[in-house]
């Protein structure tokens, strides 16, 4: 039986809402706002809701898929910049912008969406465009060549306290730390750097950082 034209045009308009209400949510507050919350914002029933997103994972996916497809492009785009180290330095600002305006965007880099091909493949996709611009960065002489891909997401993850303490009261502060690592990035004669984390040292401490402190 076809679904009448008006109640079609209903459930969009409660999806879109939904999805906003979320990434307004997850922006302010994380990835861990409880579900009735953005039910709530959305102005729908907490059913409605799961109707449309069965699960967190449905609803993070969905409110963050534009934005992780920006991230992808954002790397991309800096590709085609043909200064190395423009390229490179632009674009950890612009992702650490991109953190500064939604304090839920760190985490889902780090998360698994396994029915949601297309937003790992844009994950994916990004990850493989900045090898290439870290990779580049180095060639010409700009980038110190113990930077790791790694040392991005430690960017991030010092990106994410800074954002989050200074708030209001000094919301571009972000914009000094990223200036002062990016120096620090820099080809320069300071002293070789202690070991880099592992992949998977990095994951897991972003795991760790992403669950609710308990008491």
């Amino acid at each position: 039986m076809d679904v009448p034209a008006g109640l079609r045009a209903d459930a969009e308009r409660n999806r879109e809402r939904i999805l906003a209400a979320a990434r307004q949510a997850f922006a302010e507050r994380g990835l861990d706002v409880p579900m009735d919350e953005v039910a709530r914002r959305a102005g729908v029933g907490v059913a409605t809701l799961y109707r449309r997103f069965p699960t967190r994972s449905d609803l993070i996916s969905g409110s963050f898929q534009p934005k992780m497809d920006a991230y992808a492009d954002a790397v991309e785009q800096a590709l085609a910049e043909p200064d190395p180290w423009v390229a490179f330095s632009s674009y950890v600002e612009r992702v650490c912008a991109m953190q500064a305006e939604d304090r839920g965007f760190t985490n889902v880099l780090t998360m698994t969406f396994p029915s949601h091909p297309a937003f790992v493949a844009s994950r994916d996709r990004s990850h493989a465009a900045l090898v290439q611009l870290i990779a580049r960065a180095k060639a010409a002489g700009r980038l110190r060549a113990d930077f790791v891909p790694e040392d991005l997401v430690m960017v991030l993850m010092a990106n994410a306290g800074v954002v989050s303490a200074t708030g209001d009261a000094a919301p571009d502060t972000w914009r000094r730390l990223v200036s002062y690592l990016l120096q620090a990035f820099a080809v320069t004669d300071a002293d070789p750097l202690p070991a880099a984390p592992t992949p998977t040292q990095m994951y897991r401490a972003l795991v760790r950082s992403r669950r609710p402190e308990s008491g």
